[in-house]
């Protein structure tokens, strides 16, 4: 059974994130809809995914080539006429010679035994095929659900900044009716308001596409669920590097090229198998018209240069088993290169996403707060206060990419070491 990686759990048992995304579903049209998990959405996707489906039909394919290829070589039955519809003494059917015989094919050098091991391998081709579309579809819907929460954070972000926008204008109001601030920076105020609800607006298109293209993953044409529910910002601890090394081969995207190899292998040697010459018996019945006399007739054939034959076959897969194993050397190769990037990329997104949460932003709050009440007093100007709103509205933009950074990360780390996002048994 598949299990779910490290950040499909976090996402998972995640809660609705910090900036209460619960007030999202509460402004939406229909707050009766429901939340969404990622362990509901990869349900969906396992159920009614199409490229998980066509899975089902190659390996049913894969069943039959093994049987196919455990069959005999069929008996055949010939029936043959001679000697009639001739000229001169074989006008008609008085000199007519009928030949009924009955014929088998016994195969030497255990072609039938080998022809079922190539039809095994190739079925264990289509097996690590099937992973290898499960895993890529597991991934992307995690990212595309990864991707809704992380919409959803940003729009939760410009509705705080229109929120910021309207305290602001509100507050420059009472300074210029007051004579203590000119009227330019009450028109500002205004245009700041405005191009905060245009971000907004956009925002909520940017998080109603994301919605979409995670229900396009289980055939739905239309979203039929409210927010996607998660904690984006609680990145989860995950294994250190030597530790994801010793998984990578697990990668059914590495391990294919060993599998193609073994299915080369076989191959080799039912071509080898065909040097061995086959022998066909046949025996039956004669009847001769002219003497109404019948007689027994068998015969035995092979044939010949069977082994010259079998030689460029030979070659063929003798080739394609050595390419196949050169292939899983440079594959693991550049996916040790490529784990070792995102491992560091992982890091840095885990500290970056701490630092910002635990240290920058609290600071951030308290800066925003300080200078909003110095400037209602007078001893701050308009755009010291602006200044500060805009830092801290960047430094939590920051936050969001660097969260969904560290997941996505981690989503590629799990998917290059092997790791599946499916279903898991508690809710």
């Amino acid at each position: 059974m598949y299990r779910l990686p490290i950040v499909a759990l976090t996402l998972l048992l995640g809660v609705v994130t910090s900036f209460n995304l619960a007030a999202i579903a509460a402004d939406a049209p229909d707050s009766s809809i429901p939340q969404l998990s990622l362990r509901e959405a990869v349900d969906r996707v396992l159920a009614n995914n199409p490229d998980l489906k066509s899975n089902e039909f190659a390996l049913k394919a894969a069943e039959a080539r093994i049987a196919q290829a455990d069959l005999k070589p069929p008996p055949e039955l010939k029936l043959e006429l001679e000697n009639f519809a001739g000229s001169g003494n074989l006008q008609g059917s008085d000199l007519l010679e009928t030949t009924l015989t009955l014929s088998q094919v016994i195969e030497l050098g255990g072609k039938r035994d080998k022809r079922r091991s190539a039809a095994e391998a190739d079925q264990s081709l289509a097996v690590t095929d099937a992973s290898i579309i499960k895993l890529d579809v597991m991934a992307e819907v995690t990212r595309r659900f990864l991707h809704l929460v992380s919409d959803q954070e940003r729009l939760e972000l410009t509705l705080r900044a229109t929120q910021l926008a309207e305290q602001t204008v509100k507050a420059v109001q009472k300074r210029v009716k007051a004579a203590k601030a000119p009227e330019v920076e009450l028109h500002r105020a205004r245009i700041a308001l405005t191009r905060a609800k245009i971000r907004e607006e956009h925002a909520e298109h940017e998080m109603a596409t994301s919605k979409r293209k995670l229900s396009a993953m289980w055939g739905d044409a239309e979203a039929g669920f409210g927010v996607a529910k998660a904690d984006l910002f609680e990145l989860p601890e995950f294994a250190d590097y030597p530790a994801l090394l010793q998984k990578l081969e697990r990668n059914p995207s590495i391990s294919r090229f060993l599998t193609e190899a073994r299915l080369h292998e076989s191959e080799m040697q039912v071509a080898e198998s065909k040097q061995r010459r086959n022998i066909e018996i046949a025996g039956g019945i004669r009847r001769l018209e002219l003497s109404n006399d019948h007689a027994l007739v068998a015969s035995v054939s092979m044939p010949l240069f069977a082994a010259r034959t079998a030689l460029p076959s030979i070659e063929e897969s003798s080739a394609e088993q050595q390419w196949a194993v050169i292939k899983h050397q440079s594959a693991l190769a550049n996916a040790n290169a490529r784990l070792f990037e995102l491992y560091q990329e992982l890091l840095h997104a885990k500290m970056e996403t701490t630092t910002l949460r635990s240290e920058v932003l609290p600071q951030m709050e308290e800066a925003l707060r300080q200078t909003e009440y110095a400037y209602q007093r007078g001893r701050y100007s308009y755009m010291e206060w602006v200044d500060a709103q805009q830092e801290l509205l960047e430094i939590q933009q920051r936050l969001i990419e660097s969260a969904t950074n560290g997941h996505l990360f981690l989503i590629e780390v799990e998917r290059l070491t092997g790791e599946a996002t499916a279903l898991l048994e508690q809710k």
